[in-house]
């Protein structure tokens, strides 16, 4: 796998040691980062995913040094370095380098990374419901696409996989819905998409807000609601929005088959044309 960072003003590639012992984000955890997408030429939404980098980084404590748009040129210049058909990952990150317990904002670093990562096929994944939960907004920041969030979502994800399964689908601090481990999730029932509402348990992903738009645009009915793990059992289908994957089929939820439906049909295909029509 091919990778290149951009890191104080030149770009390195491999897997360059940039944090220390002594470094903030190596002993508390003081990372922010965001993901992009490079596939078939496209990067659907770089400016968007490059200004959330810097709002994370200021919920989070952080001081973004660099602004958005430098970020977005910055990672065009990255993926320029690859052939136009790579399928890519592009992954701008800020981090304190000093602070105790608190990061020192004016510690903030910035790296940004692209590296081959192959698009998953959209063959269908299966789901359970895993015993972890999102933490509520009081209880971690939530509001961020922090690297601190993850250890948890990665539990759930390997509960999952030992289980024989894709994917989990995780719970709230209240028991409604949230999200994947990995990704935001729909289901359709009766010809209509249904997503859980953000609140404040988990990101409002730029791949699920694009989606939303395409449906309704097309005149399919999108509700974002409470959703429960009854309603997701009882779906006529169900699917994923994320950076990584961007429009997936579920065709497993726990015992239950499913087939991919027209609903999921419609959003991969409405999200790949605008990708690539804009």
């Amino acid at each position: 796998m091919r990778a290149v960072h951009f890191i104080d003003g030149s770009w390195q590639e491999g897997n360059p040691a940039i944090f220390g012992p002594m470094t903030h984000a190596t002993w508390m955890a003081s990372v922010i980062f965001d993901g992009a997408r490079a596939f078939e030429g496209v990067t659907p939404d770089l400016d968007l995913h490059c200004a959330r980098t810097v709002a994370s980084a200021i919920s989070f404590g952080l001081k973004p040094i660099i602004p958005a748009g430098e970020i977005l040129e910055i990672a065009r210049e990255g993926v320029a370095k690859f052939g136009s058909d790579a399928e890519l990952y592009i992954r701008p990150m800020m981090w304190a380098e000093e602070g105790f317990v608190a990061p020192d904002p004016e510690s903030t670093r910035f790296c940004l990374s692209v590296f081959e990562a192959p698009m998953p096929q959209p063959k269908g994944m299966s789901v359970q419901l895993s015993s972890c939960r999102r933490p509520l907004a009081s209880m971690a920041p939530t509001q961020a696409k922090a690297a601190c969030l993850y250890p948890n979502s990665g539990r759930a994800l390997r509960e999952a996989l030992d289980n024989g399964f894709d994917n989990a689908v995780m719970l709230d601090g209240l028991g409604n819905v949230a999200e994947l481990a990995t990704s935001n999730l729909w289901i359709a029932k009766d010809g209509a998409a249904h997503t859980p509402a953000p609140n404040g348990t988990f990101l409002n992903g730029i791949t699920r807000q694009r989606v939303i738009k395409l449906l309704r645009d097309a005149g399919i009915p999108v509700y974002e609601r409470c959703i429960t793990w009854a309603e997701v059992m009882d779906a006529d289908e169900a699917f994923s929005t994320g950076n990584y994957s961007k429009v997936v089929p579920i065709t497993k939820i726990a015992d239950r088959n499913l087939q991919m439906g027209p609903i999921y049909h419609k959003a991969r295909e409405l999200y790949w044309n605008w990708s690539h029509c804009g």
